[in-house]
Order: C-alpha cells, then sequence, then structure tokens
C-alpha cells in the first residue's frame, strides 16, 4: 500500500524474503527508484571466501545437498551445508571453511548478480510454484539463473535425462557434467546396480546394493552427489562409506511402519506432480494414495499413467479435492474426505497385506497444516495409533 512505498526513503538496497514475489508494490517502486535488490544468498556470497557447491532443482535438493556435506565432510573437509535447506547461508561468513553447500530455491535465484558458485548442480525442473510464476518459462528461467555468473573454470551438473534442464547446457560458460541412467563415456550413469563415474579416462564404480534410501528419484540424487563430489577430489571409499550409512531425510519416501502387512510411506513432502511421479514409480505393489492441500496452479496430468497402472484407491482430502477428483479420480477407486484423520483411516480400512499406503500429497499443505513437516509428523502419530 501507499503507507509502505514510504519506507523506501532513504534506502540503497533492499534484501526481500523468498517468499515476496517480484510484482510486490514495494518490490516494483523500489526497483522503479533504481534501488538495488539483491536476494540474501547474494550479500552472503559476498562476504564467503569458500568455494561453493549450489544445487538447485523442483525436486531432491535437500537430499542432494545433505549428502553432499555428509561426503564433503566425510573426507576431512571443512564444509558447512546452508541456505534454503535452513541456516541462512550469511550466517557462515566469516567462518573457517573450505567448501560450503548450499540448497538454493528459485525465490532465492530470483535476486542474484554475482552469486557465483564453483560448481552448480540442476536436478530436474517440472511444474511448482506455478500460483507464483506467470508460466512454466518463468519458473525454468529463475532456476537457470544459478549459472548466470559461473565461468569456464566452473562446473555445472546437469540431469541430461531432463528435457528442460539438459536444453539449459547450450550458452552456459562453465563445463558441463552429466548425470542419467544410460551409459555415457564421461559423465555419471547407472550400469546394472552400480552408479558409473567416468572423466578424463577415470572411472570409479559405486554399487548400490547396500544403499538405504529408496526410489528411483533417490538413485538421480546419488549421481548429483557423486558428479559433485568426484569433482572436488573425494576418494569413491568414502563415497560409498557415506552413500550406504545415509537413511535419508525425513518426509521423503519416508517408512513409518509396517501394520497387518500394509507398509505405510509419509512422503509429505511430495508438494508438487513431479516429486509423487517419482514416488509412484518407486513401487511395484498396490498403492493406495493420499493427496491433496492448497493447489500450487500445475495440472495432474502428468500421473495418469502411474495412477492408472498402480493405484488400486485414490483418497483426497484438503482445499485442492475436487481439482484432483476432477484430474484423476475416473482412473481408480476414489474416495474424498473431510481431512488427513479421515484418510489414513479409510486408506488402513481399505488396505490388503501387501499393500502399500503412501501420503505424497501433490499439494503444499497451508489449508491445514503450518507446512509439509507438520503434516508429516501429523501422518506418522495417526499412523502409529492404528
Amino acid at each position: 500500500g501507499g503507507e509502505e512505498i514510504g519506507w523506501l526513503e532513504g534506502v540503497d538496497l533492499l534484501v526481500p524474503s523468498p517468499g515476496v514475489p517480484a510484482e510486490n508494490p514495494l518490490l516494483r517502486e523500489a526497483s522503479r527508484r533504481g534501488i538495488a535488490i539483491l536476494s540474501e544468498i547474494e550479500i552472503a556470497y559476498r562476504f564467503l571466501s569458500a568455494p561453493l557447491v549450489a544445487i538447485a532443482g523442483t525436486n531432491g535438493k535437500s537430499t542432494t545437498t545433505t549428502l553432499v556435506g555428509e561426503i564433503l565432510k566425510a573426507q576431512g573437509i571443512r564444509a558447512f551445508v546452508g541456505g534454503n535447506i535452513g541456516a541462512p547461508l550469511i550466517g557462515f561468513a566469516g567462518g573457517d571453511w573450505e567448501w560450503g553447500v548450499v540448497e538454493v530455491s528459485s525465490f532465492q535465484l530470483e535476486w542474484v548478480e554475482y552469486f557465483r558458485p564453483r560448481i552448480a548442480a540442476l536436478l530436474n525442473v517440472t511444474e511448482d510454484h506455478l500460483d507464483r510464476y506467470a508460466d512454466f518459462a518463468a519458473y525454468s528461467e529463475a532456476k537457470r539463473r544459478i549459472f548466470r555468473a559461473q565461468q569456464e573454470t566452473d562446473v555445472a551438473v546437469l540431469n541430461r535425462d531432463d528435457p528442460v534442464v539438459w536444453s539449459m547446457r547450450d550458452g552456459l560458460r562453465a563445463q558441463v557434467i552429466s548425470f542419467g541412467w544410460g551409459e555415457v563415456e564421461d559423465g555419471v550413469c547407472v550400469a546394472g546396480s552400480e552408479i558409473v563415474w567416468r572423466r578424463g579416462g577415470e572411472e570409479e564404480r559405486f554399487p548400490l546394493a547396500k544403499v538405504k534410501i529408496q526410489g528411483v528419484h533417490n538413485v538421480d540424487n546419488l549421481m548429483a552427489a557423486v558428479a559433485v563430489a568426484k569433482t572436488i577430489g573425494v576418494s569413491a571409499p568414502t563415497i560409498q562409506r557415506v552413500i550406504e550409512r545415509f537413511p535419508g531425510l525425513e518426509h521423503r519416501l519416508e517408512f513409518v511402519r509396517e501394520k497387518d502387512g500394509v507398509r505405510f510411506y509419509n512422503d509429505s513432502k511430495g508438494t508438487n506432480v513431479g516429486a509423487v511421479l517419482k514416488s509412484l514409480e518407486s513401487f511395484s505393489s498396490p498403492i493406495i494414495l493420499l493427496a491433496g492441500g492448497v493447489d500450487k496452479g500445475g495440472s495432474y496430468q502428468s500421473l495418469e499413467d502411474e495412477v492408472r497402472r498402480k493405484v488400486k484407491k485414490l483418497i483426497l482430502f484438503g482445499a485442492a479435492k475436487e481439482k484432483i477428483q476432477r484430474a484423476l479420480g475416473r482412473l481408480t477407486e476414489t474416495s474424498v474426505v473431510g481431512n488427513l484423520e479421515e484418510a489414513v483411516h479409510e486408506a488402513y480400512r481399505s488396505a490388503r497385506p501387501g499393500d502399500v499406503v503412501l501420503l505424497s500429497p501433490a499439494c503444499s499443505s497451508f489449508d491445514m497444516f503450518q507446512n509439509y513437516a507438520e503434516r508429516g509428523r501429523a501422518f506418522r502419530a495417526l499412523v502409529e495409533t492404528l
């Protein structure tokens, strides 16, 4: 409002919270006045001396960022982990760090200028936050800004299986290292039950047999982490040791319990369609899918094939339940309920031994919960009381 515009008097620099969109009247007026607008990660970058690994993507950012941090620390490297994953980057300024591992969101990347990661990894780009961006192209362009200031001596780690990410390789100044499922002579790939790193005539193999984290999407995350760690120079035995013991993060395809032969999984962080698709692809058993919450403006169409093939029952709750029912309800048996508690009890009544009950909402949580973590904790508590 007009009152807030007065706050700009005498201001030379504005650092918006990532949650504030560029269309905010205060930001638009600041831009019109020529006031510098920079994100917190840009300000922090200018005070950090350690080289940075920056990791972006619609899904998998936190898992990959945490994993890379664990690998570097296991090698004896003084590394911090921060950014969108929790601790603001500015808090690490002035520390005696050898590397920083930073999760960055599209919101944070909107206002970067000189932010230059030594290694920038883009895991995937699928529909998300279309309640904030004008269209998918605008969202993709925000993600692309992670590479904006990189130079020829820097490295861009790209998912060659993601068409949006892979199309960004043209025009990058950085050296490109790719990861993906098909075998390649240069980059990271999957061969049999191993992740393979090949670069400059060197080859290292990382068996997956003892890896704890589940899901095809987590193989993508592991490949990205291997690419980053090998680029930094971490030894293969260290990488192998960490990826085998890494338990994954809460609310991301997290096994809760087995009850009467039915397995319950908490994937509350599955707040967009791309994440839900990867979770559905991770199971061969019949799935009872719990979905709903606040719609983020995307389409549910890409879920159709997996829902038709794998979801024996769809249980919908929250503000978006009618929209999801219109999109997917015709494909399988569908129930619409009032809240998460009703959804869990309906799922348990419908499940048979061998089934999977999966909370993977495809929506944000703000209609009923403070955030995805609170929703995940509520789901776990409900499952534990069955």
